[in-house]
């Protein structure tokens, strides 16, 4: 007969391989969902448009962010982290990425929201490359499971235009 350690190895160890296949199972049938998230942003009023004083452009916005990610959500789906950058391109950087509000959505009943921030964070261009620029504006998540592995998309929205000349409010 086989002692109680060895029964109480056998149980675990069986236990614990039972678990992990449930695991892959379950992050495996995140597969199936397609997620179709919408949003949509708008520019409300640029604040303040200035030079800084080491030569740097610094833009405060006051942004409307409508958005539906309830698709993102599955059972699987612990929280999402969501974000919003504007990306524009200058002679010295191909891409440039200012991340200008982000939020975390724990449930599919706050995922579809409609906010009117400032942005989060400061808007600023090392060098004075912002004035009468276009940029996209690009809505970024990480969906963030229970168990499995992390996934991440965005949703570009192109035609923002900034101002020509400075302003000072």
């Amino acid at each position: 007969m086989h002692s109680f350690s060895y029964r109480a190895n056998a149980l675990l160890t069986f236990s614990l391989t039972i678990l992990a296949l449930m695991c892959a199972m379950a992050s495996l049938t995140d597969n199936f969902n397609s997620p179709s998230p919408t949003a949509t942003v708008q520019i409300l009023n640029v604040n303040r448009f200035q030079k800084r004083s080491n030569g740097d452009d610094e833009v405060a916005i006051t942004l409307n962010i409508s958005a539906d990610l309830q698709s993102l959500f599955t059972w699987n789906t612990k929280q999402v982290f969501v974000f919003l950058a504007a990306e524009y391109t200058t002679p010295k950087n191909t891409l440039n990425q200012v991340s200008l509000w982000d939020r975390i959505i724990p449930t599919k009943e706050e995922a579809k929201f409609s906010v009117k921030p400032k942005n989060k964070y400061k808007f600023i261009d090392q060098g004075s490359n912002l004035r009468g620029r276009d940029f996209n504006m690009t809505l970024h998540w990480h969906v963030m499971p229970k168990t499995g592995k992390m996934f991440a998309d965005k949703l570009v929205l192109p035609g923002f235009r900034l101002p020509e000349s400075y302003s000072y409010r």
